[in-house]
């Protein structure tokens, strides 16, 4: 029994289910906005310097970059780790609340997925130019080839990152799309416009909405989510183990792929409640993302932050406790103080402090306040990669091969690209796809009245 007086209701409005149709599938036929092509043109220019940048570096070399014989990882590992974490939370809206029925996740999920794929993409493009050779990628492709019995190497940390991204990638593009078909059908059938007709029915495969076509619609969802859900703590457990198998001092004080996971699911909730934030201010869709919802994402990034306050303080409780001089040294001379004391506290400030003022119900209703936050976390995730990977490897076992690292201007106008590349797809999502799944928020909007107890769902 859903009690919306306890829980807050799913849809505001008492809204018909035609009704819900024309308001998420408005904006579709609605005139673009002014804001839209500005941020279009923004996004551009940054995805233009960014391809830029990936010239300069495939024409002229890695020694674009910042790194160096001592930190061979810079900014290009920190930022696929970055992207890779915020690429968590579609399949982790998606599966993990929906095993949990939890029936507010369908006002969400959707926004998620999108930002799953283009997030995934986007981390793609690192290890692709780490190679420094891209044009000889598909060497790590495992398959038996015309060279003779040439294999991959398995042991390299390169063949799992390619395995791991791509499956990943794979299975959230193919669950993203065939949720939208549906959504599709509906826009085929209620637009105007002969081309978006075209395009639409297209892509909806020639859906008719029978009994036939939703059980296995139902039945694909559930494989594509079994499949995903494993994949979701796999993936990051596997760019962890990327650090975890190296003896760098620091790379050892925790346990890498539980705590990775938990980092990655914390930033890409994070991620989500921006979007979500934006969608409900820029589109109107208050009615179907309520207060509620954003409520309920706030809950959920409290419970994450303290356990990545809990992750950080155990890491510098068991440097100290090893008695190792080398992870004394990293976590207290290099991180806690020291030359990267600003990125420690920063990490640590975003992460395990801000999100805690969402105890607080004023805030948690606040909507600027909400996204502000969620900016916060976001950063401090991205200074949490920089600390795990500059920090072990600027001052390892040898003082004699100690050296800073500073990134160029080739590496961050990489990442500037990248950030354009991701605005640029969330912007064509807004724009031509249904942010909210139309069939989802129907099949839950018989929850939105009070359930008695003697009424059957």
């Amino acid at each position: 029994m859903y009690k919306t007086s306890i829980r807050g209701k799913l849809i505001d409005g008492n809204k018909s289910l035609s009704k819900i149709s024309q308001d998420i599938l408005a904006p579709i036929d609605a005139k673009t906005p002014r804001w839209w092509y500005i941020a279009m043109t923004i996004s551009t220019a940054m995805f233009g310097w960014g391809l830029y940048c990936k010239y300069v570096t495939i024409s002229t070399g890695i020694g674009t970059w910042g790194v160096n014989n001592t930190v061979g990882w810079g900014w290009a590992i920190i930022n696929f780790v970055w992207w890779i974490g915020i690429g968590h939370a579609g399949t982790a809206f998606s599966i993990f609340l929906l095993i949990l029925r939890q029936k507010w996740r369908t006002a969400i999920n959707r926004a998620a997925e999108a930002m799953t794929v283009v997030a995934v993409g986007c981390a793609g493009l690192f290890p692709l130019l780490h190679m420094g050779r891209p044009w000889l990628f598909f060497f790590i492709f495992p398959y038996p080839n015309t060279r003779g019995p040439l294999w991959v190497n398995f042991n390299s940390p390169l063949f799992w990152d390619f395995v791991a991204i791509s499956a990943y990638l794979l299975i959230s593009a193919s669950f993203w799309y065939f949720g939208m078909v549906p959504d599709f059908a509906t826009i085929r059938d209620t637009t105007k416009s002969k081309i978006k007709k075209a395009v639409y029915g297209f892509f909806a495969f020639g859906w008719t909405g029978s009994s036939k076509e939703w059980l296995r619609f139902e039945a694909l969802s559930f494989v594509l989510g079994g499949i995903a859900a494993v994949l979701v703590v796999s993936v990051h457990s596997i760019v962890s183990t990327d650090f975890a198998v190296s003896v760098e001092p620091g790379w050892h004080t925790t346990i890498f792929p539980p705590y990775f996971v938990v980092g990655a699911i914390f930033s890409g909730f994070a991620m989500v409640l921006t979007l979500v934030t934006l969608m409900r201010k820029l589109y109107n869709m208050t009615d179907f993302i309520t207060d509620s919802h954003v409520d309920a994402v706030c809950r959920i990034l409290i419970f994450i932050s303290l356990i990545m306050g809990t992750a950080y303080l155990t890491e510098i409780f068991m440097a100290w406790y090893s008695g190792s001089p080398y992870e004394m040294y990293t976590f207290f001379h290099n991180r806690v103080t020291g030359e990267y004391a600003f990125q420690f506290w920063a990490m640590f400030t975003c992460n395990a402090l801000i999100p805690q003022l969402f105890w607080f119900k004023t805030v948690r209703s606040k909507l600027w306040i909400v996204f502000i936050i969620s900016i916060f976390i976001n950063i401090g995730m991205w200074y949490e990669r920089f600390n795990i990977v500059i920090t072990s490897l600027t001052k390892n076992y040898l003082p004699a091969n100690w050296a800073s690292y500073s990134p160029s201007i080739i590496e961050i106008g990489f990442f500037i690209g990248t950030l354009g590349m991701f605005s640029l797809g969330v912007l064509l999502f807004f724009r031509y796809i249904p942010m909210i799944a139309v069939s989802e928020v129907k099949s839950v909007s018989k929850f939105n009245e009070e359930m008695q107890p003697n009424e059957h769902h």
